[in-house]
């Protein structure tokens, strides 16, 4: 049909209609690929964006490996996009970088320890909770901003020693002999949260030595996970509100916990509630 049109304006040469056909056909397709590239990028901007924040201690548990790992499965599954900041000082003075993509994320996933951080970045984060942004922590967040007795943060850096007790509700309590393993169990009297969906065991073992945090300071925590060790329980999985954020903490992290399926399940699970209300709230 286009040629018949196009013989009506040339009908002299058709080595120029041909070419002008060609040059239509090619048009059109950049077009066509133009709206493609563009809906894709409006597609990936609606993505959630999750901002790991982690280092690389000896007493770390290996969250410099087992994190990016885990961000690169969640972006690879094409439901997130996800971005891993590790700084390199000490800690007294540590400082991530790029910390400005706080800005734009969906949720915060905190797996470091005993950190200092700028000022400015320590604000940043304080903002990005006030607005109502997710958080998970794992394992060492419930002494991530807390340096050890005796140090102190070097000049323009902050220690947030309450960022346990506010945002995560409870308190570092000590923790259970380093060689005894943790029998997890699902607490029954919520085994039908969303964050237990598709979980296969109602029990299993981790090789992570048990943090004390009992009892709670926030009484209205749910408490999915127990974990029992030397002959002691404690709560080792739990969601809360911190302000108009969700918050899930797990004391679970041990590298082979990442080998683990039931583990890894409950991360994503939990990835998803934290989600649901951390998106509406900064967008």
């Amino acid at each position: 049909m286009m040629k018949i049109m196009v013989q009506m304006f040339f009908k002299s040469d058709p080595v120029v209609i041909s070419r002008f056909v060609r040059l239509m056909f090619l048009l059109m397709a950049m077009v066509i690929g133009s709206s493609s590239a563009s809906a894709k990028a409006n597609l990936n901007s609606k993505i959630p964006h999750i901002v790991f924040l982690i280092s690389e201690d000896p007493d770390n548990y290996e969250a410099h490996i087992s994190m990016p790992a885990f961000a690169k499965s969640l972006s690879e599954s094409g439901r997130y996009k996800t971005s891993v900041l590790q700084g390199s000082s000490n800690r007294t003075s540590y400082r991530f970088p790029n910390f400005e993509i706080v800005k734009e994320a969906d949720l915060i996933v905190v797996f470091a320890r005993r950190l200092a951080l700028p000022n400015e970045q320590m604000d940043l984060l304080k903002e990005y909770l006030k607005n109502g942004g997710g958080l998970v922590g794992i394992r060492t967040a419930n002494h991530a901003f807390t340096l050890l007795k005796g140090e102190a943060p070097v000049k323009g850096f902050e220690q947030w020693p309450e960022f346990v007790s506010t945002v995560l509700g409870c308190e570092n309590r000590g923790y259970g002999p380093a060689s005894a393993k943790t029998e997890v169990q699902v607490n029954e009297h919520f085994e039908n949260h969303e964050i237990l969906k598709g979980i296969g065991d109602s029990k299993w073992v981790s090789d992570g030595n048990l943090y004390l945090v009992a009892p709670l300071l926030d009484k209205n925590a749910k408490v999915l996970l127990r974990g029992l060790s030397d002959q002691k329980s404690q709560p080792i999985a739990w969601t809360r509100r911190y302000g108009k954020s969700r918050v899930f903490y797990t004391s679970l992290g041990y590298p082979t916990d990442f080998k683990n399926q039931n583990f890894i399940k409950l991360l994503e699970n939990a990835m998803d509630w934290t989600l649901n209300k951390s998106a509406k709230h900064r967008r």
